[in-house]
């Protein structure tokens, strides 16, 4: 077992509750805080005081249930000797925020840091679920650098629909195809969408939410088997009371996110997530993550570690199963544990455990072969993220892991030319133009076809939106084609097994080359050498260049002009860029002064 040091400093929430040196500021602090129960015994009797940051709301019913799952956390705290305080979180929630949830991952980010930094709190307890705020907290935590772990929500129980398997978000987009060639009407449509969320928790596939759950649980911030317990599951609870625990001792070991989410923890993550295949959503956060922790980790890496490991979790969108499956197969710690023996992860990595990754997966159970394959056995090989470029954009992202034979046969097996290809691009303006035109005949769509949709990244939405995946008009479901290449500045639902070309950065509404798409252009997709061109000259490029005009951007809310005159692109992890100048902030910039 690798040595914790032993550095914890004097409490910093005993500067608020007990500084004998100035009884006058630690009079007002403390009085307030005794008006609802505490004693001034408890709170000057060095006992830590542990934040819970609460992100379950009526708002969020994806994390709805950590306002439950608090209360057995409350538990661990005291069990250990802290005392908790729990506090709210601005509320993000995929599918019910407009214009996009996106929008919010970087403003409750600043939150959690305001409070970290400002209130007297000496570790916290991040829960998370659904996708952005797994992000948003580790970003927090990354800044302030305070002990920190990660609890959780988990993902529903298996959803089901006449008999089959129907997986959250999955389901969405089997149901609009059915809807689109008018086999089902409205409501088939809703009844089977909304049969895949059948209890508390948040996407039962491994769409975004379980995916950077999962990794969240790769990097070392959260208990080993964390990520994918079922919400309702009994060992749900138990897992918050010991990640209540735990964290009291993180505070007297001062083990902090800066000792845990080190470049070698975000390398294993990378590979975590190819063998997950996990939502392409995921590199943007974890670019993120990483800027705030003031890592070196970029797009690169996930070029250089993920595109060539294999898919080992036969879960939905890339596979056939959902969570209960994949849980009672083994979980995250068994795809870890397989990945660490075929010498693909830094097993001497730090975790929230106080143990090195290895260590913390010496216990863990084997894979069972079927739900996750062995390494030597996998659902797919190479089945990670490819980083694109070429002379529209610096950076996009492809999620090769749900690239299906039938896509692979109709648009990438040309004898001469394997894994590439060309055709001609449809461009939509967002998916308001999308939903209006796509069954319009006189746009040529065909079976070659690329649709592109721009204006919809971190400036252009505003936040980034999950509206690439579009599906081909009705006219083509009908004829058996499934699916044609997409491309956009925007992002793509982690429940999708759409293999579109994402991220796109920079993005059209800067200036981005999506903006001088044409209609009609053509475009070489070259999977061999990661490459995507438009087939026109320089010239006739730099032309539409110099033509181009910025488009009219309406701000609805203060928060929306503040984000895009401060947001950062896709490719660098769509942070406020300020922000990233702000790292470790209690060590490089100290407290704030008092208030009075």
């Amino acid at each position: 077992m690798q040595e914790v040091k032993d550095t914890a400093p004097r409490l910093r929430s005993r500067r608020w509750f007990d500084n004998p040196e100035n009884p006058g500021m630690t009079s007002l602090y403390i009085e307030r805080y005794l008006n609802y129960g505490l004693t001034r015994e408890e709170l000057q009797s060095g006992k830590p005081i542990i934040g819970i940051a609460q992100t379950g709301s009526d708002l969020s019913p994806c994390n709805r249930h950590h306002l439950e799952l608090a209360h057995r956390v409350r538990d661990g705290i005291r069990e250990a000797g802290g005392i908790p305080m729990e506090f709210p979180l601005h509320p993000i929630q995929e599918t019910g925020k407009r214009p996009t949830a996106a929008l919010d991952r970087n403003l409750a980010y600043l939150g959690l840091v305001e409070v970290l930094h400002g209130y007297p709190i000496d570790g916290v307890v991040l829960t998370t679920g659904c996708d952005k705020t797994t992000p948003a907290c580790l970003m927090g935590a990354a800044t302030v650098n305070i002990p920190s772990i990660v609890l959780s929500g988990g993902p529903m129980l298996d959803g089901w629909f006449k008999g089959k398997l129907a997986g959250s978000g999955t389901v969405v987009w089997e149901a609009r195809k059915l809807f689109a060639e008018g086999k089902i009407n409205y409501d088939a449509y809703m009844d089977m969408v909304v049969s895949s969320a059948p209890s508390v928790g948040h996407c039962n596939t491994m769409g975004t939410a379980s995916s950077m759950n999962s990794l969240a649980e790769a990097l070392g911030m959260s208990l080993p088997g964390c990520a994918m317990i079922p919400a309702p599951y009994r060992e749900r609870g138990q897992m918050a009371y010991v990640t209540g625990k735990r964290i009291v001792a993180m505070v007297a070991e001062n083990l902090r996110p800066s000792d845990i989410m080190t470049r070698h923890a975000f390398q294993n993550a990378v590979v975590a997530a190819a063998a997950l295949g996990a939502s392409s959503n995921c590199p943007i956060h974890m670019v993120a993550i990483a800027r705030h922790m003031g890592v070196d980790h970029t797009l690169e890496d996930w070029q250089e570690f993920g595109a060539h490991t294999p898919l080992l979790a036969d879960v939905q969108p890339a596979g056939r199963f959902l969570s209960e499956s994949f849980f009672r197969a083994g979980g995250v710690p068994a795809v870890l544990r397989e990945l660490l023996e075929a010498g693909r992860l830094h097993g001497d990595v730090m975790t929230v455990t106080g143990r090195t990754l290895a260590e913390n997966l010496e216990t863990a159970g084997a894979v069972d072969g079927t739900v996750i394959r062995r390494y030597a056995e996998p659902l797919k090989e190479n089945a990670g993220y490819v980083v694109l470029s070429g002379n529209l954009f610096d950076s996009a992202v492809m999620k090769t892991a749900v690239i299906d034979a039938e896509f692979r046969e109709r648009f990438l097996s040309d004898p001469a030319h394997p894994n590439v290809y060309e055709g001609k691009v449809v461009v939509f303006e967002g998916p308001e133009d999308y939903h209006a035109r796509i069954e319009d005949p006189d746009l040529g769509v065909d079976e070659t076809s690329m649709l592109v949709i721009r204006n919809c990244g971190p400036v252009g939405y505003p936040g980034s939106a999950e509206v690439v995946n579009m599906q081909p008009p009705a006219a083509l479901l009908k004829k058996g084609v499934a699916a044609l290449p997409t491309m956009g500045d925007g992002r793509q639902s982690g429940t999708s097994g759409s293999p579109s070309i994402l991220n796109v950065s920079p993005e059209a509404a800067v200036g981005g080359g999506l903006a001088l798409l044409r209609t009609g252009d053509k475009i070489r997709v070259d999977l061999n050498r990661n490459k995507v061109d438009v087939m026109i000259s320089d010239a006739e490029l730099e032309a539409r260049r110099a033509a181009w005009v910025p488009p009219l951007l309406n701000n609805m809310t203060p928060w929306e002009e503040i984000y895009r005159a401060q947001v950062g692109q896709m490719g660098t992890g769509a942070c406020l860029e300020p922000a990233t100048l702000y790292l470790n902030i209690l060590e490089t910039r100290g407290e704030s002064r008092d208030n009075h």
